[in-house]
């Protein structure tokens, strides 16, 4: 096997991907489609002025691009009364998309071996300063890490790469990843490039793919570009295949734009123009949109967010109506060098393994996915899983559950619980069920008191398919009194990318301190935009320009705002320009209020649980400000909301939902 440049960006990848020019923006408008694809079920919104349908299906990792068309294609029945994807497509004006896959990958440690090639004055040692350092490079890269002399050059440095190539090949390495150190790392990362397309001329056959990290990213700390480098070279090869073909499928049926990608930044693009990097948590960010927009609509001060999806639940703030993000994101709690929203995905979810262990129960950080899925889906699985134990709650119905269109069997659950968590703790399978809720609430709770305080003002934002489950017993764990499930609960990180614009972001630094300096950097930058943006089909006078400097001298890092006041450039500093351009597009849309209850919720059935038969609240069947009290069952076509004793719910014009501990 042997190495070829690569893994920068998508974008370097499109060139020898037969259509991926740039499609030009339509003028008109049209429908907006949100899709958010987690590692067990997909979501699918789709927005045309006030109107929103939604709709989910199973996600299938065998090929992505599947439960993508099957998605669109369930969607354009809820539109049209018929499957016409072709109609649905040809009326969308955007197409945004988001995943959980590189977070997935990341939490289950799926992916790429990766091998490392250190140079100048870098050493392993440096990227092992924490535990958790440590723990990941021994995941992802382990013992595949070489180290180039630097005092080689001419044939004793070609010698030194090709023998270090080859022993990593030799070792598993299906991906490297170079980084040096010191001030001459980008010339000596370039000269190595060199040598390595010589030796190995990527056009034969058996490539590996070599990505050099200050291609990724310029940034002067070494450790941190070479983990950035890491994970975008980790993250990079499932996104590609996936969005690619994702891409393609839907140029067949002429869709008006090109896919674009929902950042982990807020903002979208395409795919040829997206950093692998930049994917992950993207749709958990789509979640932290959505919320941005609900505590700016509803007044929330300080809203702390789950999504519990299948295999993780993604943890965010919004607070003073911004949302928690860091300059230098992390990812599995290591700084990388670009700005990432500050959301942390716990491995537990609906469909996160649960067994027995030792006197207790340990919950995920595994999951068994859609594929096979739970137990009670009778597709194979045969560990317990959070969506087992509902089931023989009795919190979940088979007749129901997934809008009645995933079947799911009671027996199936009961043999999995009794097997995996009951017969080794000497209980039954009912009690082993409800200690599998309180462990599973527990690691909620304690995620989310991990992520941030819980103050008096703290509102509680339950999303995603496993969200509003036991809602109301995460918020009493925390002591929040009050919890907010949108309408769109079960697809509203889906909903939330609706919120984002097209843009991109670039950084350089200033060639002197001073005016001159910075006007050669911006002209510099601006040229590169002005290219991306009409990537996008977008010209450079569309868009909104946003400037700022980075500086970091003696005293650390900090940000200084370019406005039209006279500006210092501090003399004794690395100062870089950061400009992002950003074009509008059509955003969704929010509505409703709170506190105009009116009428007592209308409850037609009974749910029969452990805790007893409790009232069952359809959502779709109540009226704009119906309101009732727990214990009770609150149900939507594909969320579940267990309603507990001294709490009550009311429901607004919006089908938004706020659950209030009295």
């Amino acid at each position: 096997m042997v190495p070829a440049g690569g893994d920068g960006n998508l974008e370097e990848a499109a060139e020898n991907v037969p259509g991926t020019l740039p499609g030009a923006v339509a003028a008109a408008a049209g429908k907006l489609i949100n899709i958010d694809n987690g590692g067990t079920l997909t979501d699918i919104c789709v927005i045309d002025g006030d109107r929103v349908w939604s709709t989910k299906t199973v996600t299938t990792p065998h090929d992505l691009s599947k439960c993508l068309i099957d998605g669109l294609t369930k969607a354009s029945r809820a539109i049209y009364g018929e499957d016409d994807l072709m109609a649905l497509l040809l009326s969308t004006e955007y197409i945004r998309y988001s995943t959980t896959q590189g977070t997935n990958a990341l939490v289950e440690r799926k992916g790429p071996r990766l091998g490392l090639i250190l140079g100048g004055t870098l050493e392993a040692a440096a990227l092992q300063a924490s535990a958790q350092q440590s723990g990941l490079l021994a995941s992802l890269v382990g013992a595949r890490i070489e180290t180039l002399d630097p005092a080689l050059e001419g044939e004793a440095l070609e010698a030194a790469a090709v023998r270090m190539v080859n022993s990593l090949c030799s070792a598993g390495a299906n991906r490297i990843v170079v980084a040096f150190g010191g001030s001459a790392c980008s010339s000596s990362e370039t000269n190595l490039k060199k040598i390595l397309l010589r030796k190995f001329p990527p056009h034969l056959l058996g490539v590996i793919p070599i990505l050099y990290s200050h291609e990724v990213v310029d940034d002067a700390d070494d450790a941190r570009r070479t983990w950035t480098a890491l994970f975008n070279a980790f993250l990079h090869p499932a996104m590609e295949r996936f969005l690619y073909n994702a891409e393609h499928k839907l140029r067949q049926y002429r869709t008006r734009n090109p896919l674009l990608i929902f950042r982990n930044d807020g903002h979208s693009a395409r795919v040829a123009r997206t950093i692998a990097l930049k994917t992950y948590s993207s749709g958990p960010r789509g979640g932290a949109e959505g919320s941005k927009a609900l505590a700016a609509h509803y007044g929330f001060r300080r809203l702390l967010s789950m999504d519990v999806g299948g295999t993780t639940t993604d943890i965010g703030l919004v607070e003073d109506g911004v949302v928690r993000a860091h300059r230098r994101g992390k990812m599995e709690g290591i700084e990388t060098s670009f700005p990432l929203c500050d959301v942390v995905s716990a491995g537990v979810g609906g469909s996160s393994i649960i067994r027995a262990e030792g006197k207790g129960i340990k919950v995920g950080p595994e999951s068994v996915g859609s594929a096979p899925g739970p137990a009670c889906f009778g597709l194979g699985g045969k560990e317990a899983t959070m969506t087992d134990a509902f089931l023989l709650t009795g919190l979940l119905d088979p007749a129901s559950y997934f809008g009645g269109e995933l079947k799911i069997d009671v027996e199936r659950a009961r043999a999995a619980i009794t097997e995996k968590v009951a017969v080794p703790l000497g209980l039954t399978p009912e009690q082993a069920a409800q200690a599998m809720e309180k462990a599973w609430v527990s690691k909620i709770a304690a995620s989310l008191k991990d992520y941030a305080p819980i103050t008096r003002d703290t509102v509680l934002a339950a999303f995603g398919g496993a969200g509003p489950f036991v809602a109301c017993k995460v918020a009493e764990a925390l002591d929040i009194g009050r919890v907010i499930i949108p309408g769109l609960a079960a697809v509203f990180s889906a909903f939330g990318i609706g919120f984002s614009d097209i843009a991109h972001a670039f950084e350089a630094p200033l060639p002197s301190n001073d005016a001159t300096g910075l006007q050669a950097c911006r002209e510099q930058l601006l040229l590169q935009a002005r290219r991306a943006m009409f990537g996008e089909g977008v010209e450079l006078e569309q868009c909104r320009i946003e400037e700022s400097l980075r500086v970091i001298d003696a005293e650390g890092e900090h940000h200084i705002a370019l406005g039209a006041d006279q500006l210092a450039i501090p003399a004794q500093a690395r100062v870089s320009l950061m400009l992002q351009a950003v074009k509008p597009i059509s955003h969704a849309k929010l509505a409703g209020e709170f506190g105009k209850a009116s009428q007592d919720a209308v409850s037609t059935a009974k749910r029969r649980t452990l805790a007893g038969d409790l009232p069952l609240y359809r959502v779709e069947d109540q009226p704009a400000g119906a309101t009732a009290a727990g214990p009770a069952v609150l149900e939507d076509a594909f969320f579940t909301c267990r309603i507990e004793e001294s709490w009550r719910f009311e429901i607004n014009q919006a089908g938004d939902i706020l659950l209030s501990r009295h």
